[in-house]
């Protein structure tokens, strides 16, 4: 896409670039004056948060969460996409690899405001609250999924293989989320060297903060889950091989007696004498009697 200006006041300009391409960071260099290595970080895709400083040029590279749906879990690029905030004097550039979600929202804000009255800094301090809230709306999606398999797992007694790959999938995305809300830190505390009330930051500070523990809570529930999960199946798998257990109590004394007769040696008495049948089945019989109150009075 070509470089797009978003929006112009009195004081400032904001520019807008998605999936920058080789042209375009040589524009920027060449236009703005600014480091061709922080341009080259825009375009790295697995790129870890971080905030540079260079001459003028102010760069905060942050990490917004995507509802894209990967098949691996593998990196921090799977669940997060790049978005480069650039402030300038009297300039603020963005760059993005995919369409921004925290961008569109601020933009919707800002048609139903005087631009005039935004200032730049306060303008990119929105920009990182929307950031923020992305890992919010995230965590709480994914919370709303946990409680979903949880009622599948207690409630509906499901028992299936695939109940345990969402899991492990969901505590690798929580796992994912809190190490890039905490490797944000960085650049999220470089926001007081801007002008802007320590209260403002400290906002940001605070929005971070409840994310990391949004998602460390999840992290330990799902950790949690797994385990009840395991621990069911292990239950049930119990509860199998006890009846498998008990039929083979049942059924090992008759299965005896019945393979010693089953041998047909001429000297067996018992084969010739006309009641050795009934003498037979009797002690089965009395042997299952036996055993049944046997197990009833030790409540097994």
């Amino acid at each position: 896409m070509p470089i797009e200006q978003k929006y112009k006041s009195k004081h400032w300009e904001w520019i807008d670039i998605t999936a920058p391409t080789e042209e375009d960071l040589q524009f920027l260099h060449q236009r703005y004056h600014i480091n061709y290595l922080l341009l080259e970080d825009t375009i790295d895709p697995n790129h870890l948060p971080k905030y540079e400083e260079v001459g003028d040029v102010k760069f905060f590279l942050t990490r917004e969460a995507t509802d894209l749906e990967r098949r691996t879990l593998n990196t921090i690029s799977d669940i997060s996409s790049k978005l480069g905030i650039f402030l300038l004097p009297n300039l603020i550039i963005t760059t993005h690899r995919t369409k921004s979600k925290s961008i569109n929202e601020l933009c919707s804000e800002l048609d139903k405001e005087d631009i005039d009255a935004v200032k730049r800094d306060e303008l990119a301090l929105r920009l990182a609250l929307k950031i923020m809230k992305s890992f919010d709306d995230e965590s709480a999606s994914l919370l709303e999924v946990m409680d979903v398999m949880e009622n599948e797992i207690f409630l509906k007694n499901t028992n299936d293989s695939v109940q345990i790959r969402r899991l492990y999938k969901l505590k690798r995305k929580s796992g994912l989320n809190t190490r890039i809300l905490n490797m944000s830190g960085d650049w999220i505390s470089k926001f007081k060297t801007l002008d802007l009330e320590d209260v403002q930051v400290m906002d940001l500070i605070d929005k971070q903060k409840d994310v990391i523990a949004d998602f460390d809570h999840l992290n330990v529930q799902t950790t949690n889950l797994i385990s009840m999960f395991l621990a069911l199946s292990d239950q049930k798998a119990n509860q199998v091989m006890k009846l498998l257990a008990i039929y083979s109590v049942y059924f090992l004394p008759i299965t005896f007696i019945a393979g010693i007769y089953g041998m047909n040696f001429d000297n067996m008495p018992e084969l010739h004498h006309k009641n050795g049948y009934f003498f037979t089945i009797g002690l089965m019989l009395t042997i299952v009697a036996v055993t049944f109150i046997y197990m009833r009075r030790k409540r097994w």
